[in-house]
């Protein structure tokens, strides 16, 4: 038997037009958009659906992103397709969550867009950075790094493709390193600050405060965690791991691995893009993974589930 994980996408996937074919022709979509919109005091459709400036802003980035990929689950939910386990990468764990019933939609909605701004304005324009690193072991970066003050991993995507993050000057000097070091590219990243570093523990503390007023629910299925891989069934773990999660490295490769071992050999990427998709061929290249970007893409995947279920 199949086991099936819905996976989400984070930052930097998002694009203008993302989701509006799903607004346009879905009923429990177009609510969900409208109620966001109206509990965020934000256009919805503007951000999402039409070229504006707002967009890669990470403040405006991680509500419009998550909105996105709950309006597309929720149409497949509707189509008949059902996750066994779900998982998202960094801001895709709210998705996760929310998709493995552990809060409402709008709770997760509101929770990242009130992270988008403390991811971004807790450390001073210019002071942190970001940079990945192609085509090098993590165990070797992790050794290089090691005596840099100020740099540490932020995400571990798959294999070939690490990122740091940390202090603008220690980043910049552990790019050199790691060049010297045998690592084919390093890439600085566009990015408002040094996500998943210690710098972004204040984040973490003051995000906690929000998701004590967030009601939580069971989880219906369980999810995995980026912060520590453990695959989660008790919700009452969530906050603390949401809040650790934002100053922790996201362990992408290593939840993926955990959910194969577990099993799982069919992945159904929800959202714009196919960046998972393209992690998960270098991660393993033997299971199989969907993408649900458009509306279209529903129908095609839920042909091919029943055909490998």
């Amino acid at each position: 038997m199949s086991k099936v994980a819905f996976i989400y996408p984070g930052q930097g996937a998002q694009k203008a037009g993302m989701g509006a074919d799903f607004y346009e022709n879905c009923p429990s979509a177009k609510a969900l958009y409208d109620q966001a919109s109206e509990a965020l005091g934000l256009d919805m459709k503007t951000l999402c659906f039409e070229e504006n400036d707002k967009l890669d802003l990470t403040e405006y980035t991680q509500a419009a992103l998550v909105t996105t990929c709950l309006a597309m689950t929720r149409v497949a939910e509707e189509k008949g397709l059902r996750p066994d386990i779900t998982a998202g990468l960094s801001l895709g764990e709210y998705s996760a969550i929310a998709a493995a019933g552990g809060m409402d939609d709008l709770d997760a909605i509101r929770l990242v867009r009130k992270r988008g701004i403390l991811m971004q304005n807790t450390v001073p324009a210019g002071v942190g950075a970001m940079c990945a690193i192609i085509a090098m072991d993590a165990g070797k970066i992790e050794e290089v790094i090691a005596d840099i003050e100020g740099v540490t991993i932020a995400n571990y995507n798959c294999p070939g493709q690490i990122v740091i993050t940390g202090k603008k000057e220690a980043v910049e000097e552990a790019a050199e390193k790691l060049k010297e070091a045998g690592a084919k590219r390093t890439i600085m990243l566009n990015v408002s600050g040094p996500f998943h570093s210690p710098l972004l523990v204040p984040a973490g503390e003051e995000l906690l405060k929000e998701l004590e007023q967030t009601e939580l629910h069971e989880l219906r299925i369980p999810y995995v965690t980026n912060v520590n891989t453990e695959t989660i069934t008790d919700i009452s773990r969530t906050r603390e791991l949401l809040k650790e999660q934002v100053s922790s490295p996201v362990r992408w490769m290593q939840s993926m691995e955990a959910m194969i071992a577990d099993g799982v050999d069919t992945f159904v990427e929800i959202g714009p893009g196919k960046t998972l998709a393209g992690f998960m061929k270098k991660i393993d290249k033997t299971v199989k993974v969907y993408n649900i970007a458009e509306l279209s893409d529903i129908e095609k995947v839920a042909a091919e589930l029943e055909a490998v279920c």
